[in-house]
C-alpha cells in the first residue's frame, strides 16, 4: 500500500454549526429511486447510508416537501408521519454507525409528471420541461405545468418549512434546500422558465425572491445553523436557461448573507471560475463545493480527491462527492490510505431498485491492497 497523504486538509476535523465533523468530505445527495411508491424510505436505504457513515457529513437524497413536488417514481418524501418514521429508521442506522446526516428538500416544479405524482406539476410559468421525463411506464413527454398562484407560492414556502421540521423529527441534523439543477427554486431564478410579471418574476430581485423566502422560512422553522442551500450557477440541467447567471448569484448570496446558514453548496464548482471566486468572497459562512469531474464521463481514478484539494486551496471549506461515495462505502478510508477505488457500476443499476449497484460495493478489507 502506498504512503497515505496524511497532510491533506480533506481529512481535517472541522465544525458545521453545532456539528463536529471528523473530516471535510461530504457525501452529496444522490437520487437512487429506492423508496416505496408512497415515498416512504425502505430498509435497504438504511443499509446504504449506514455503510457510508464515515463521511464527514451525509446529505441524504432529495425528498419532496409535498405531493405535487414529486419528480420521478420511488422518490422519498418528507410530508407525512409515515415518511418521518421511514427516515427515522435511516438516521438511526447512520447514527449507530457514527455518522451525521442532513436531508435535501427538493420540489421538482415542472420536472414532474401526473403519472408519478397523480397531479399536474406546478411551476413559475406554464412552460413545459423541454425533454422527456421518466415515469413508471417509461419516458414520456413532459406536460405543461400549472402556473403557480400567489397562494400556491405561499403554501409551498410553508410546505418547505413543515418538511424541515419533519426532517428534524426524523433525526436529521439539518436540511439542504435544493435550489439547483433545474428544480423549482432554480426555475424561478431562470429567465427561460420564469416569465412572470408579478413580484416573483422580471428583475433578478423578483426571480430570486421565491428562493430567498423558502430559505428564510426553513431557517426560521428549525434554526439557520441547521440549513444549507444548494446552487448550480450556469448549469443547464432540466432545460434551464438562466439568462443572466453573473447577476443572479451575487444577488442571491447578498440576500442570504445575513441569515447565518450552515453552508452554501456550489455544484460543479471550478476554482478558476471568476463567479466561484466572487461567491467565495461574498459568502460569509461555510462554503461547500462539489467539483467538476466530467459530467457524463468516467469518474477520475482518485474519485475527485485532487479536484477537492484544489477547491479547498481556493477557499472552500467542505468538499462534496457523489459517485465516489456511491461506489466506495469506505471512501474516506480509501482516500486516506491511497487505496484503489471501486469503479462505478453499470449506470442501468443506479435507479432500478435492489442491492445491485447500491449496497453491494466491497469495502477495503475485502479488496487487494495497492502495491
Amino acid at each position: 500500500m502506498t504512503n497515505a497523504r496524511v497532510d491533506s486538509r480533506l481529512f481535517e476535523p472541522t465544525r458545521l454549526g453545532p456539528l463536529a465533523l471528523p473530516n471535510r468530505l461530504v457525501m452529496a445527495p444522490l437520487t437512487r429511486n429506492r423508496a416505496g411508491a408512497d415515498g416512504v424510505p425502505t430498509p435497504i436505504m438504511a443499509t446504504y447510508y449506514a455503510q457510508r457513515a464515515s463521511a464527514g457529513l451525509i446529505i441524504a437524497e432529495a425528498a419532496t416537501p409535498n405531493a405535487v413536488g414529486q419528480t420521478y417514481p420511488n422518490i422519498p418524501a418528507i410530508y407525512n408521519d409515515a415518511h418521518v418514521a421511514g427516515w427515522r429508521n435511516v438516521t438511526d442506522a447512520v447514527h449507530a454507525s457514527g455518522g451525521r446526516m442532513f436531508l435535501q428538500l427538493q420540489h421538482g416544479g415542472r420536472a414532474g409528471h401526473p403519472d408519478n405524482s397523480g397531479l399536474t406539476p406546478v411551476a413559475p410559468s406554464p412552460i413545459p420541461l423541454p425533454e422527456t421525463i421518466h415515469t413508471p411506464s417509461g419516458r414520456q413527454d413532459a406536460v405543461v405545468p400549472r402556473e403557480m398562484s400567489l397562494e400556491d407560492i405561499h403554501s409551498t414556502v410553508a410546505d418547505f418549512a413543515a418538511a424541515a421540521r419533519n426532517a428534524v423529527d426524523a433525526g436529521f441534523a439539518g436540511v439542504e434546500v435544493h435550489g439547483a439543477n433545474g428544480h423549482l427554486l432554480h426555475q424561478f431564478m431562470a429567465r427561460g422558465s420564469n416569465h412572470r410579471t408579478d413580484a416573483y418574476g422580471g428583475s433578478v430581485a423578483g426571480r430570486i425572491r421565491f428562493a430567498v423566502e423558502v430559505v428564510r422560512a426553513v431557517a426560521e422553522a428549525i434554526g439557520p445553523e441547521r440549513v444549507g442551500l444548494r446552487i448550480s450557477p450556469g448549469v443547464t440541467f432540466n432545460g434551464i436557461d438562466e439568462g443572466d447567471t453573473e447577476s443572479i448569484y451575487p444577488a442571491l448570496v447578498e440576500a442570504l448573507a445575513d441569515t447565518g446558514l450552515a453552508y452554501l453548496h456550489v455544484v460543479f464548482a471550478d476554482p478558476e471560475q471568476p463567479l466561484f471566486q466572487e461567491i467565495r468572497k461574498a459568502w460569509p459562512g461555510t462554503l461547500m463545493a462539489n467539483p467538476v469531474l466530467g459530467w457524463g464521463g468516467p469518474l477520475p481514478a482518485d474519485g475527485g480527491r485532487a479536484a477537492g484539494e484544489r477547491l479547498l486551496a481556493a477557499g472552500a471549506d467542505l468538499i462534496s462527492l457523489g459517485r465516489a461515495f456511491l461506489a466506495n462505502p469506505d471512501l474516506v478510508e480509501r482516500l486516506r490510505a491511497d487505496a484503489p477505488l471501486n469503479p462505478v457500476g453499470d449506470k442501468g443499476l443506479m435507479y432500478v431498485g435492489g442491492e445491485a449497484g447500491y449496497t453491494d460495493y466491497p469495502v477495503l478489507a475485502a479488496v487487494p491492497a495497492a502495491a
